[in-house]
């Protein structure tokens, strides 16, 4: 309990203590027994409680959430242009009176749900797009009074502000952007934009009327039964193509995947080949340098090649017949035969 509301409680204490002295005194006097100096009492406590109420009428307490709109009719204009700021004041009794507007954040929620809206039942806004297509916007604007604009608030709207002011400016803006666009930048790519540029258009109209936006929720927007069918068949039809899509995808990485194995197959294939062409080379080459260095060998010793024949000879064979014409004839070695030599 504030000051003022102190002195306005001890003053209508005051006026009953009055009236309840006055009602004895009288009785008293009535009943040829009067209280000594009753009148005097009397008037001492009326003259308080005068006094007291022409305090308390005086005294105006401003909350912190709050500024203090004075009607006065000494002021040329009949208000005074400067609000009262938090804290106790005076004014002039009976002269004066103060209008306390609250400078604090208040909400207007317009939804389609029947109890979430400060109007029961369906409240969202229904506007039009660019496409003819109808939407229902459901919005929450979040306001306050500017406290510079006080006395401006009550000369234009008094406490109608909000059903008056913020609800149908609210509601011809959003209708007014909902219809630059097209139902699809609504439903998705421009939703933000949307928005944006709501907050814009209720800052200024609202700002020229001395109430400040806070802040604009854009809740939710609903379409038409309609329409709503066609996206959901859009939406089928998109998850159909990008299935179809994953499954080419798919397939085409088979198909990569057994081109790869066929080209490391045939790589695999042609390094066999062409290691067993380069063994087959190595061995022919070789067998070419066996058989020139035989040659040579042969062309330095003719005698090897016979001793070769006769080495290839079958192990029983003891004597051989040569040509007549032969240089020399070579002993075969003895087979375990003794006891004859030179017979």
């Amino acid at each position: 309990m504030n000051i003022a509301s102190l002195v306005s409680t001890f003053a209508v204490f005051l006026w009953v203590g009055f009236m309840v002295v006055l009602i004895l005194v009288v009785v008293a006097a009535w009943r040829g027994r009067p209280v000594k100096k009753g009148a005097l009492i009397i008037l001492v406590i009326g003259a308080v409680a005068i006094a007291t109420s022409l305090l308390s009428a005086g005294l105006v307490w401003v909350n912190p959430e709050e500024r203090g709109m004075v009607i006065s009719a000494l002021e040329p204009q009949g208000y005074r242009t400067v609000a009262l700021d938090p804290g106790l004041h005076f004014i002039i009794p009976f002269a004066e009176n103060v209008v306390l507007y609250p400078i604090s954040k208040q909400t207007y929620t317009m939804s389609i749900a029947t109890n979430e809206g400060d109007v029961r039942g369906d409240d969202s806004i229904s506007a039009r797009t660019s496409d003819g297509q109808e939407v229902l916007v459901d919005a929450s604007v979040i306001y306050k009074i500017n406290p510079d604009e006080v006395p401006t608030v009550h000369i234009q709207w008094q406490d109608r502000y909000r059903n008056d002011l913020v609800r149908p400016v609210s509601r011809g803006v959003i209708r007014d952007v909902i219809s630059q666009f097209s139902v699809q930048d609504v439903y998705s790519t421009k939703r933000g934009e949307v928005s944006g540029m709501i907050t814009e258009g209720l800052t200024g109209q609202l700002g020229a009327n001395g109430v400040e936006l806070v802040e604009f929720v854009l809740r939710n927007i609903q379409f038409s039964p309609e329409y709503g069918a066609s996206v959901e068949q859009k939406q089928i039809a998109e998850q159909l193509a990008q299935q179809a899509a994953f499954v080419v995808q798919q397939k085409q990485q088979e198909a990569q995947q057994a081109r790869e194995v066929a080209k490391g197959q045939a790589d695999a294939a042609v390094t066999v080949a062409e290691g067993n062409a380069k063994a087959r080379l190595i061995n022919a080459e070789a067998e070419a340098k066996a058989l020139e260095l035989i040659q040579q060998a042969l062309q330095d010793n003719p005698e090897l090649l016979t001793y070769q024949y006769i080495t290839k000879l079958a192990p029983n064979i003891q004597a051989m017949l040569l040509p007549s014409n032969s240089p020399f004839i070579m002993n075969l070695p003895s087979m375990g035969l003794t006891g004859e030599t030179g017979q």
